[in-house]
């Protein structure tokens, strides 16, 4: 399996899960065309070419928005379904933390990406068509679709993350908007804590693998670009930054090094988040000194727009933080985990739903609210939902009728203060510390009461899939 994004973009291509788009405008027209594109059945990955004003590069949207689309990105298979893929997936993401150092990255010294390499007084990145994806952003976001490579100081452990990147200075760098608490964001404080630069490198075109693993909670102390190893099977072939002796993956199409200063900032934003809101006011980020840019002729831009669910990045979110929310509880010993479900309209975080065989007083609660607080969750949570093993924790009707007829709220809704929210929170005020609270809602019949609680009046699964097989004419 190649790792780079122009052989992935052949094999999509070959199950008819691309789309070619040329002439459209860099300037919000391209980015309303992939957000109308996301609302359509079986929304399919688009190409945008030719974009006006801009003779070269291109601009890739919605890689992983499919079952199909993202089973191949992470070697799963090509020919998966939503059930299918989810079932592939179990235990898998503990699964390629366990072995994610089997997998170290691989030096390579020839790579397409050295075809233009560029000095950094001479570094122009609007001489690539970088979008403004929505009519209120502060500006043009070349880091959305992006991998963020960073090193912790005192263990020397890598960090890739995905983090809001626009374009500033008439293209000579770049802010990166990595939130407090993320491990990026923590790496570089760590730098300043010393009195020292942050180095940097960034792709900013790359296999879509890439914006899995830097776009999803990797546990704390492995590298992004082992547990990509790990994932693949194989080791991540990456060129050495020349200037930051940080890894660049040699697949990319774009990137860049430099280094982050405590005193170096930018003014950014606003931008529309993946809350489906503009996140805050123009407000200062660190800003990135390039002192080298990289690219392959004609490159191609891995675009990732948020906004209002669903969005470029929902679905794959959603597969893979229901897939490491249930490895993670399944891990902690929790008996009775049958299913979680990271909903999509809460974007893959804000509303958790995990169904338990319940076995114990108090099972239901434990479960939700180690949940709560899980690595894998506990970012900018606002609900978590337990529900009975009967019900469908994908399906949003199931998890509301639970909610609506085996929830007290008096007695099964628990409000923990204080946790762990975000600047991109749009119930924050301006300039409060980011602190959220979040609903555990028991929606499970209470356990002393599981065998007189009333029959649901439903049939019995295998007499109603009889009964459509004998009747599939008139239901069809």
């Amino acid at each position: 399996m190649s790792v780079d994004l122009r052989s992935w973009l052949a094999h999509v291509e070959s199950f008819g899960e691309l789309r070619h788009v040329r002439g459209a405008h860099w300037d919000t027209e391209l980015g309303a065309i992939a957000e109308l594109s996301y609302r359509v059945p079986e929304p399919k990955a688009l190409l945008f070419e030719a974009i006006e004003g801009y003779p070269a590069g291109r601009v890739l949207t919605g890689s992983t928005g499919s079952p199909r689309r993202l089973g191949h990105t992470l070697n799963l298979g090509d020919d998966l379904d939503d059930a299918a893929l989810v079932a592939a997936l179990r235990g898998k993401p503990s699964r390629w933390a366990a072995t994610a150092r089997d997998y170290p990255t691989e030096t390579v010294r020839d790579t397409p990406l050295l075809a233009n390499v560029v000095d950094g007084k001479d570094v122009d990145l609007l001489s690539l068509p970088v979008p403004r994806w929505h009519a209120h952003d502060g500006g043009r976001y070349i880091g959305t679709g992006c991998i963020v490579i960073t090193r912790d100081p005192e263990t020397g452990v890598l960090n890739g993350g995905c983090y809001r990147m626009e374009v500033v200075d008439d293209g000579r760098t770049v802010t990166i908007n990595a939130v407090p608490g993320k491990h990026g964001a923590q790496h570089t404080q760590r730098w300043f804590d010393r009195g020292e630069r942050a180095p940097v490198t960034v792709s900013f075109g790359h296999h879509p693998v890439l914006l899995v693993t830097g776009g999803t909670e990797v546990p704390y102390g492995i590298s992004e670009l082992e547990y990509t190893g790990a994932i693949l099977g194989r080791r991540l072939p990456v060129l050495i930054g020349e200037h930051t002796g940080l890894p660049i993956p040699a697949g990319s199409e774009v990137a860049v090094e430099g280094w982050l200063s405590a005193d170096h900032t930018r003014d950014e934003g606003p931008f529309g988040e993946w809350t489906g809101y503009y996140s805050g006011n123009r407000r200062p980020s660190p800003a990135l000194e390039i002192t080298r840019m990289y690219h392959r002729d004609d490159p191609i831009l891995l675009g990732a727009p948020p906004g209002k669910p669903p969005h470029d990045y929902s679905y794959m979110r959603t597969i893979m933080k229901s897939a490491m929310i249930e490895d993670a509880l399944v891990g902690a010993g929790v008996p009775g985990i049958r299913a979680a479900w990271a909903h999509e309209a809460g974007g893959g975080r804000l509303f958790v739903a995990v169904s338990v065989e319940t076995r114990y007083v108090g099972h239901s609660k434990q479960v939700g609210h180690l949940t709560a607080q899980l690595p894998a969750a506990a970012y900018m949570n606002r609900f978590v939902v337990v529900v009975d093993d009967d019900i469908e924790v994908s399906n949003m009707e199931d998890v509301v009728w639970a909610m609506s007829t085996r929830c007290d709220p008096a007695r099964d809704i628990d409000v923990i203060a204080g946790t762990w929210g975000s600047r991109l929170d749009p119930l924050l005020p301006e300039g409060a510390p980011p602190y959220n609270s979040r609903a555990v809602i028991d929606a499970t019949r209470p356990y002393e009461r599981r065998a007189t609680f009333p029959r649901v009046s439903t049939g019995d699964p295998a007499y109603l899939e009889s009964v459509l097989a004998k009747w599939s004419s008139v239901l069809s």
